[in-house]
């Protein structure tokens, strides 16, 4: 009769067991669901102009309109003969564009305008870092290199994944911290705290 006993209990016992390993899978799933995905890559879309942003505009053949512009805090730049440009969320091209069709417009015969960026708007690192604050952008920028010229994490830091906020949204993303993760002018990256 022990032995019956036993057998029951042992069985029950199995049961159980089983019954509460089947029950515990979807609970852990449920609970990362719930927490948001961290992207392993961010989408870098084509530059677009701002404040701050400072151009070298050349107009072919004629000196006295090209040189260094400066895009004010209202978005825009001034040129000789065309005046104030809106170029905020302009493309280069798009800029260049715009340039040649204003010049055309009773000053110029097919005038041909190239720019280049040769200073950006900066960035602004927050958070868990030794020095946050506002740096300036320079070409192939990383948040790695970002975070060393804001001397390093804090020791609170979570070095797992950063968020950014970038000019033309005002969403924050979650993104892995990996070392080719790229800055783009105008880019808010906040290095949160780490939970234990």
């Amino acid at each position: 009769m022990l032995t019956s006993f036993w057998r029951s209990f042992l069985a029950v016992f199995v049961a159980a067991f089983a019954l509460a390993a089947c029950q515990s899978a979807p609970v852990q799933a449920n609970r990362d669901s719930d927490t948001p995905e961290i992207k392993t890559e961010r989408t870098v879309t084509e530059y677009r102009l701002g404040s701050a942003d400072r151009l070298r505009v050349t107009v072919y053949g004629e000196e006295e309109l090209s040189g260094e512009f400066v895009v004010d805090g209202q978005g825009f730049l001034s040129m000789p003969l065309v005046g104030d440009l809106n170029v905020e969320g302009m493309t280069v091209r798009e800029f260049q564009r715009t340039a040649e069709q204003r010049l055309a417009d009773g000053y110029l015969r097919e005038p041909r305008v190239s720019a280049e960026v040769i200073n950006y708007r900066p960035y602004y690192i927050l958070g868990e870092v030794s020095r946050p604050g506002e740096y300036p952008y320079t070409s192939g920028l990383t948040v790695m290199n970002a975070i060393a010229t804001a001397e390093g994490f804090t020791y609170r830091a979570n070095e797992r994944f950063v968020l950014i906020k970038s000019v033309e949204t005002d969403q924050e993303i979650r993104v892995e911290l990996k070392p080719s993760l790229k800055v783009q002018p105008g880019d808010t990256i906040r290095v949160v705290e780490r939970f234990f």
